[in-house]
């Protein structure tokens, strides 16, 4: 059939089709009028918006909704109950003295790598000097101050409760200097002059991360504490059009609670709260297009468990289960990602997770709040080139041919962390390496290789390049690329293999 028969009976099955819609009527051959928004007949526009909440449901469909909404509501839940952690926090400090903490609307920040026995945060990285700020927009908007970095690398993750990003201020988007405004969903206030720009969440919820690169030398950790006094976040009430500088470096440290201790991530989510706690996370973050069928769904099994402890009972037992096979297994990056060269992986939509369910709760459990890919793209390993488990028994390679280290305009580091992706103490303190190490021994061809290993490499040159694996123990290698160029972005540049080592 040639080109011009084909186009003219899709022309011609297209308008039938129209006509057909135009014309819909009833098997009486009365007409029925159609929805305007929707286009579907106007009996079935008429339909109630969600489930009946008061007809007796099974078991199995009680269990299948809850395991669901469990799956779904992890990572929402997660940020709440920090949002619910933060907002005991006196004034802004230093939490066990080593993370930031500061009451809602308000920042706290380091002024150095963080400490190596941090729990709060899985995959921490020790590039950067972190900052920490849960907002309530439902309480205030919060005015967000952007100081002068210069030619250092920086960027401002910005999230809502569902950790997707609802702000762009970074060295990559060529922000300038000066005051941002966070709103909330149903603000509606006047933008006082003085504002550089504003940025609405579709949560109440959220949370602010800066991140400002400092490299491994005594001259730039002094360096940096200048810059960042300048980086603050406050209710827009204080806004008065003056930039606010604080010596990050002078605040008070809060003790941590004794029950926090362990080698995994501290728990944040709790199944047999979940199910209490999800009416007002629901609340907070509002149904996105096509999410309310599922709200629906979930709040007509909620209410129906109000008055039925039986089943209740049935769904905290549910969530146990689904913590345990579904969301627990999701912490090794191996079941999860996309799959790239020598088992590498990685994802294409950090903070943009949409209703890609799936890969929000994995990264939620495996290293929340992850930058959007244009800021920060990120390669996970948890298996050496033959497919075998990394772990400190054997000795491991990663050589970056000449010209192939990660192509990025900010920076790039390959971190070690242990199997709950954690730092692991070693002898010379050092956790990560890459751009910020200025002593990197280059090979005679140009090419630079990482050792990894337990034990110190007896050649000097080889123990500059030295990232330290534990003893024995399984391990994670995670290479970040902040500022990631083209070819990483589109997936032309990828990681090198994890070798062993000869011996």
């Amino acid at each position: 059939m040639k080109k011009s028969h084909i186009a003219t009976l899709v022309a011609g099955l297209l308008t039938a089709s129209a006509v057909s819609l135009a014309s819909v009527t009833t098997s009486a051959g009365a007409p029925v009028a159609l929805n305007a928004a929707s286009g579907t007949p106007g009996r079935l526009a008429a339909l109630p918006p969600a489930p009946d909440s008061n007809a007796r449901i099974t078991e199995a469909y009680a269990r299948m909704v809850a395991r669901q909404a469990y799956f779904w509501g992890w990572p929402l839940v997660n940020i709440y109950n920090r949002r619910l952690a933060f907002e005991q926090a006196p004034a802004p400090g230093l939490i066990g003295g080593i993370l930031p903490f500061a009451p809602l609307n308000r920042l706290a920040m380091l002024h150095d790598y963080v400490e190596p026995q941090e729990r709060d945060v899985a995959c921490p990285n020790q590039d950067v000097v972190y900052g920490g700020s849960v907002v309530a927009l439902d309480i205030s908007p919060v005015v967000v101050q952007v100081p002068d970095f210069g030619k250092r690398f920086w960027v401002y993750q910005i999230v809502d409760a569902r950790t997707d990003s609802f702000a762009s201020l970074g060295m990559m988007y060529g922000t300038k200097p000066g005051f941002y405004l966070l709103v909330g969903p149903n603000w509606n206030g006047k933008v006082p002059a003085g504002i550089n720009g504003v940025y609405r969440s579709t949560t109440s919820t959220g949370m602010v991360v800066p991140r400002v690169f400092q490299d491994d030398t005594a001259a730039d950790k002094q360096a940096v504490k200048a810059v960042i006094q300048g980086i603050n976040i406050y209710p827009l009430s204080e806004f008065d059009g003056k930039m606010k500088r604080r010596d990050w470096a002078t605040l008070p440290v809060f003790p941590k609670p004794a029950s926090s201790g362990g080698t995994g991530e501290t728990a944040w989510v709790f199944p047999d709260k979940f199910f209490d706690q999800l009416p007002p996370v629901m609340a907070d973050a509002p149904a996105m297009p096509g999410e309310a069928g599922l709200y629906a769904q979930i709040r007509a099994v909620l209410e129906a468990a109000k008055h039925d402890p039986a089943l209740k009972k049935i769904m905290t037992d549910e969530a146990t289960r689904a913590q345990k096979e579904l969301v627990d297994p999701l912490l090794q990056f191996r079941h999860w990602g996309n799959s790239l060269p020598y088992h590498w992986s990685t994802i294409s939509n950090g903070a943009v997770f949409g209703t890609d369910y799936f890969t929000r709760t994995a990264v939620a459990k495996s290293n929340i709040l992850v930058n959007a890919n244009r800021e920060t793209k990120y390669f996970y390993q948890d298996l050496s080139a033959d497919g075998a488990r990394l772990n400190g028994a054997h000795r491991y390679t990663v050589t970056f041919l000449k010209g192939q280290t990660p192509p990025v305009d900010g920076f790039w580091s390959l971190t070690l962390y242990s199997a709950e992706h954690f730092f692991v103490p070693n002898e010379i303190k050092r956790y990560s390496i890459g751009t910020k190490n200025r002593d990197l021994q280059y090979n005679a061809d140009g090419s630079l290789t990482i050792y990894i290993q337990a034990d110190a490499p007896k050649d000097a040159k080889a123990r500059a390049n030295w990232l330290p694996a534990p003893a024995n123990a399984d391990f994670s290698l995670y290479l970040r690329a902040y500022g990631p160029k083209h070819a990483i972005v589109e997936g032309q540049w990828t990681p090198p293999g994890v070798n062993l080592a000869a011996h």
